[in-house]
């Protein structure tokens, strides 16, 4: 381990790029901290001291802490995964769109724009329904929030809101290219990662006063480590069909015969199915809890953490999302037709559509042992702190997107290393990614 860190020295690009990542998202922590104009600061911050365990501070801990000090990047990167979450839905039902992604490096660009401008307009939504109600808000005291509401506050909440938005965007494309693992996840990874510390100092301060004990802190602990050797021990977790090449004589040379398998993962879509559904429960309810109708609220409640309607909502989501995910990056029927084509077949199976139809059968299976293992993850934290009272800070989705992120991204350096013939992170084997 400590030799394929020293390595990473030795490859001037693999070092650049990880330089480069570092320093975009050095950038996108101190954005977290510049001010949107025209808040009051102390009467929001004693605002959201009452609003933490709401789905108000889940979403704050996806931003990084940037919702509770409204800073230029309140909104996080969730537009932009909300715009995602449409296009791919609308891939499925508009011809236009299911066309794009089958052309390639083109059709997916085009995509990508559209995800940009979906993206712009979601933002300018929440940005406008946010400003309506600060407006609104005020302080234990009853001091206004926003010091001179109006049109001019509200335009320029949208347009500040609106930007810091598309300049996360734009960062986390530039991560992607320019440095290395996955830009939208670094940037969610980042700002989970830096309520850390004071989770860490809020939990020595319990300890001090006496409301949890040691004892409890360590087997919390524990439980903590335990369930980060399952989320790695289930992530790295396939289901490897096997497959037989028949030789074929071209010329004079004789191919094929070789036996080899086909990895199927566990949880092939990754942490996306808790984002997506994250994202989707968030936006409605974040717009809701800043309009101060009677029923706007009652739908916040009912949205809330540790609720029965949201944690049914969310393990719906997420066991939608992960046969969706899954469907949409791998096709059985491709798979099958390419087999045939260059002589593959599984051993008992006839070539063709009975492939197909075992691999999407074994496929459909595992996925929803998969969709098991990420709801039992996420909906954790809930019953821990409604049963046990713990401040479960990187738990549930936060937890699994962490190591999930983590995994891929020590993927991604350690390919680079073997790639130029340095060992990796491993000696006994290489770190495979969800990818």
């Amino acid at each position: 381990m400590i030799g394929g860190v020293r390595n990473i020295a030795k490859i001037p690009e693999l070092k650049r790029r990880i330089l480069m990542s570092l320093l975009l998202l050095a950038v996108y922590r101190i954005g977290v901290f510049v001010p949107t104009p025209g808040i009051d600061a102390k009467a929001l911050a004693a605002w959201f001291a009452q609003a933490r365990g709401t789905l108000l501070g889940l979403f704050d801990l996806f931003s990084g802490g940037a919702l509770e000090n409204l800073s230029v990047f309140a909104l996080g990167i969730m537009p932009y995964i909300s715009a995602s979450i449409i296009l791919q839905l609308l891939t499925v039902v508009i011809p236009y769109l299911e066309r794009l992604s089958k052309e390639g490096e083109t059709g997916r660009k085009k995509i990508i724009q559209y995800t940009r401008y979906g993206t712009v307009v979601l933002s300018a939504i929440q940005g406008f329904g946010i400003s309506i109600g600060l407006e609104r808000m005020t302080g234990p005291a009853g001091e206004l929030v926003v010091a001179n509401p109006g049109w001019a506050f509200r335009l320029m909440t949208v347009l500040t809101l609106t930007a810091g938005t598309a300049f996360i965007m734009w960062l986390g494309e530039q991560i992607t290219e320019r440095g290395i693992g996955n830009g939208i996840s670094l940037i969610i990874f980042a700002g989970i990662v830096a309520r850390f510390p004071s989770g860490s100092v809020n939990t020595l301060r319990m300890i001090r006063t006496g409301e949890m004990g040691i004892i409890f802190v360590l087997a919390v602990i524990l439980l903590m480590v335990l369930v980060v050797g399952f989320i790695i021990f289930v992530e790295r977790g396939q289901r490897r069909i096997p497959v037989q090449y028949a030789k074929r004589i071209v010329g004079r040379r004789m191919y094929g015969g070789q036996s080899t398998h086909l990895p199927l993962r566990v949880n092939t879509s990754g942490v996306i199915p808790p984002i997506f559904a994250s994202s989707i429960i968030m936006f409605p309810a974040t717009i809701a809890q800043f309009v101060g109708a009677p029923w706007m609220k009652g739908i916040v409640n009912y949205l809330s953490p540790g609720q029965l309607l949201y944690t049914l909502l969310y393990v719906g989501f997420i066991f939608f999302f992960c046969y969706f995910y899954t469907a949409v990056t791998f096709n059985p029927v491709d798979v099958a037709d390419n087999m045939k084509k260059y002589g593959g077949y599984i051993p008992g199976i006839r070539p063709g559509k009975r492939t197909a139809e075992f691999i999407d059968r074994v496929l459909t299976r595992i996925t929803f042992g998969g969709a098991l293992y990420v709801s039992a993850v996420c909906v954790m934290p809930t019953f821990l702190i409604r049963e046990l009272n713990v401040p479960f800070y990187f738990g549930g989705t936060s937890l699994l997107i962490v190591v999930g992120v983590a995994i891929d991204t020590m993927s991604q350096i350690e390919s680079h290393m073997l790639t130029r013939h340095y060992e990796g992170f491993l000696k006994t084997g290489r770190l495979r990614g969800r990818r």
